[in-house]
């Protein structure tokens, strides 16, 4: 009998270690389940925080975008404004030579202002010229179609350097 009993007891132990295995595996499959409720936790934060860097990472694209806009805005700008200083600059060039051609013309006298084909002095005309706006003594005399020698000795006592509008002058006889 010894080895019945021996044999019994074993089968009794059995069914203990059944129930202690089948307990560990329930111990063991809630300790798992709460390891991937906390990782799916963790992982629901790092996709949120994946969301917000995306979000920025636009946001940056679009400053990065809008200031290359101004920079080349403000390149072009930049050329713009120094083309416009040098042709102001030029004119600037040009005026003033056309001053100082307007200078040397008033002071010549009026008398050596003589007609260059007979070599006599110019005659008044009975025609008159009436100064307007921006008008110079070298525009009047194109317009009248005479030198500006001839238009400055008919009208001696003129000031070619500041002539006003309306004033009267005297148109050289043709």
């Amino acid at each position: 009998m010894d080895t019945i009993s021996r044999e019994g007891n074993t089968n009794s132990i059995v069914p203990i270690l059944g129930v202690i295995v089948g307990v560990l595996g329930l111990v063991l499959a809630g300790v798992a389940l709460a390891k991937v409720s906390s990782v799916n936790k963790a992982l629901a934060a790092q996709t949120e925080q994946l969301t917000k860097i995306d979000s920025m990472e636009t946001d940056v694209r679009n400053a990065v975008a809008t200031a290359e806009k101004a920079n080349n805005y403000s390149t072009n700008l930049a050329k713009q404004t120094q083309d416009g200083f040098n042709a102001v600059s030029l004119e600037l060039g040009n005026i003033r030579g056309e001053v100082a051609k307007l200078g040397e013309s008033a002071k010549a006298p009026a008398k050596a202002a003589a007609t260059a084909k007979s070599g006599e002095p110019a005659v008044a005309g009975p025609n008159e010229y009436v100064v307007k706006s921006g008008d110079t003594g070298m525009k009047i005399a194109r317009s009248a179609g005479v030198s500006l020698p001839d238009l400055q000795s008919v009208n001696p006592g003129v000031n070619w350097n500041s002539l006003h509008v309306g004033q009267k002058l005297k148109l050289p006889k043709k």
